[in-house]
């Protein structure tokens, strides 16, 4: 037994923390057991201790993207608000703050899509439920069933786009453009207070 599994700091988390990062930078055909081991300093043992196979671990991959992304982004869009573009704010803190939602994830889940079946149903049923809570946050602002559909669609399916396409604005770029990003949205121009209020949860000034 080496040193990292008798001081007790082999865990799934060990495991898994490591998958999720080499499917980043690597890509899925990257994460297998054995290179794994090898950059852990652990035996191919341990980590049947924690998972039946590799399938399990890529399966706790799944679960980890789905907590991250798509449970957040929906948590986002049930937040308090008073206002349409209050909300539309509260749901745009998923672009700027990777510990709500993990855009270099959600790159590397598409990518993985396209080689498996099975994440390309997982990730179509999440831009389902991602849509549809979007949806939903507009019709609890009065909007009309059609008319939040399409503004669900238009606002995520943006977002989507700056994923995929790997966008890296500056960040003074890109808050300069949330005002009128939150309008073409709505409608609706957000005020100066719900602005403000965005603007200093992203210590942005």
């Amino acid at each position: 037994m080496n040193s990292l599994e008798s001081n007790g700091r082999s865990s799934p988390d060990t495991w898994l923390d490591l998958a999720y990062e080499t499917l980043i930078s690597k890509g899925i055909d990257a994460v297998r057991i054995m290179p794994l081991a090898k950059r852990l300093n652990l035996s191919r043992t341990s980590f049947y201790w924690y998972f039946k196979d590799r399938e399990a671990l890529l399966d706790a991959l799944i679960g980890r993207w789905k907590a991250k992304n798509t449970h957040n982004l929906i948590q986002q869009t049930q937040a308090y608000s008073e206002s349409i573009t209050e909300a539309v704010l509260n749901l745009f803190d998923c672009w700027l703050d990777q510990t709500l939602f993990d855009s270099g994830f959600e790159f590397a889940m598409r990518n993985w899509a396209l080689q498996s079946e099975e994440v390309d149903v997982a990730v179509k049923k999440a831009d389902e439920d991602r849509i549809s809570a979007i949806q939903q946050m507009f019709t609890a602002h009065g909007y009309p069933t059609s008319d939040a559909d399409v503004r669900a669609r238009t606002l995520y399916l943006t977002q989507i786009g700056y994923v995929c396409m790997r966008s890296n604005e500056p960040i003074d770029v890109r808050m300069a453009r949330i005002a009128d990003y939150a309008h073409v949205f709505t409608g609706v121009t957000p005020t100066d207070s719900e602005l403000k209020r965005f603007f200093h949860r992203h210590a942005f000034t």
